[in-house]
């Protein structure tokens, strides 16, 4: 089973977080099935890439709370809906 799961990146008070898919049982520093976005809190900046995420979601992995709030934020949902 999978999860969409932020990843921490970046220098020390300077975080950047992946946002990758990811076997349930492994860590946050753990090896990632793939990379699918990045997040960067500082800047506020979103990459999302779309085709991927839809078919992690497809496959049944599950979003975790923050990743699926920042999804709902770029308003990744509405567009999903609206198709």
């Amino acid at each position: 089973m999978f999860k969409l799961r932020l990843k921490r990146c970046g220098r020390k008070q300077r975080a950047i977080y992946r946002i990758v898919a990811i076997d349930v049982r492994s860590r946050r520093a753990g090896r990632d099935l793939r990379k699918v976005g990045f997040y960067d809190p500082i800047k506020n900046q979103t990459y999302l890439n779309v085709p991927a995420i839809l078919y992690f979601l497809e496959k049944g992995a599950q979003a975790t709370g923050t990743v699926r709030d920042i999804l709902r934020k770029a308003e990744f949902f509405k567009e999903r809906t609206s198709n």
